[in-house]
């Protein structure tokens, strides 16, 4: 492919989440002089969370978004060179490392950093995301607080959906739980472990067919796959735990992944397959995917790099 450089950078950061932003203040702090590029959603996932309750240091909670300015603020202030534009092609097959921005210029960076995150998968209803953040989520740990004492629902299958509606169970009244074929992908424990919960409630060969509530959610409307029943079921909230999506894409073929697009990492490090090619946060953890220890993987990156880069002799 042809490339023409455009500028040299000594650390690229790819994405502005609380990976990318901490990475992006670990590393100035180290004088590498980091360029951040934000990506298509400035901010990450926390600009679709309203309240932040479970991030220490805040102790009356914070919404998502401020907290994001707060800390792209923060990362300016150490003097990170913060830019909008998306990362849409790399060529990793040599050094120095090329990544190409917004389909246009390439960059050639001596480190990178790759805080891409990833996305909440949806149903696709429009109530859905028109309640989205008004009893609408896609986190059941950082929203599940909100409705203690309350009905809610959750759909999905798998060991994410049975591990939030066990966390739900501990909250809730009544956790519904809406499984769209007659067994669940979970694991065998998670699924006996999901029946034996007296408070949920699962609802086999069920689609949600609409969430109900005007300004907040108030219902949903689910649909029998095999009687065509309709059922409206009174909630507070719905958790949509149907699985997340990495945003890996550009990276394929050059960086190792799991089979579902997951950044592999040396363990205990931020490390990828490609010398100098560091990743943090979402991106990389698709256990724990929380603020705080996306946040963390940004300041392990941060290290990482500046010890690669100190090692190479780049400045």
């Amino acid at each position: 492919m042809e490339q023409t450089i455009a500028e040299k950078v000594n650390c690229l950061i790819i994405g502005s989440g609380p990976a990318g932003y901490t990475a992006a203040i670990y590393a100035s702090r180290a004088n590498l002089y980091p360029v951040l590029y934000q990506g298509i959603q400035p901010g990450g996932q926390l600009t679709i969370t309203t309240e932040v309750e479970n991030y220490p240091g805040y102790p009356e909670g914070i919404q998502g978004p401020e907290m994001m300015v707060n800390f792209e603020k923060q990362a300016a202030r150490m003097g990170a060179d913060i830019r909008y534009g998306l990362a849409t092609s790399v060529d990793f097959s040599s050094h120095p490392l090329k990544v190409q921005i917004d389909e246009e210029k390439w960059i050639e960076a001596n480190s990178v950093i790759i805080s891409t995150g990833a996305s909440a998968k949806w149903l696709g209803l429009p109530s859905e995301q028109r309640l989205n953040g008004y009893g609408v989520s896609a986190c059941a740990v950082c929203d599940g607080f909100f409705f203690k004492g309350k009905e809610v629902a959750i759909v999905g299958a798998g060991d994410t959906a049975a591990e939030e509606a066990l966390y739900l169970s501990k909250l809730c009244t009544t956790v519904h739980m809406i499984v769209r074929k007659e067994q669940m992908r979970a694991s065998k424990v998670m699924q006996e472990r999901v029946i034996q919960t007296s408070n949920i409630k699962v609802y086999w060969n069920s689609e949600t067919d609409e969430i109900l509530g005007e300004n907040k959610v108030e219902a949903v409307r689910i649909l029998n796959n095999k009687t065509k029943e309709k059922t409206d079921i009174p909630v507070s909230a719905f958790f949509v735990a149907i699985g997340h999506e990495p945003n890996s894409g550009i990276f394929k073929g050059w960086i190792d992944m799991d089979e579902t697009g997951y950044i592999t990492t040396i363990p205990g490090t931020s490390k990828t397959n490609i010398e100098g090619v560091y990743a943090a946060g979402d991106v990389q953890d698709k256990n724990y995917r929380q603020a705080v220890t996306a946040a963390g993987s940004g300041c392990m990156a941060a290290l990482d790099a500046e010890r690669f880069l100190g090692e190479k002799g780049f400045h």
